[in-house]
């Protein structure tokens, strides 16, 4: 199981991500911009919770440590 954050700033697309932070990313908001998501198997769960708490958001996974999950 791996720990996802979501970061609170969206991107310049308005889209707010999903990031592992056991894997760690270059990307990784700072600490303060981050919400803990939880453990999760895979990015795919993350982003499926990130959603049921944060519907108005657009929630995407990061292109580098959840590609699995990117999509735009």
């Amino acid at each position: 199981m791996a720990r996802f954050i979501l970061n609170s700033n969206q991107q310049p697309n308005g889209d707010n991500e999903v990031h592992n932070a056991t894997t760690g990313c270059n990307w990784m908001p700072e600490s303060q911009n981050q919400i803990n998501l939880g453990e999760y198997p895979n990015c795919h769960g993350a982003v499926a919770a990130a959603k049921a708490a944060y519907g108005n958001a657009r929630i995407n996974g990061c292109a580098y440590c959840c590609p699995a999950c990117h999509t735009t």
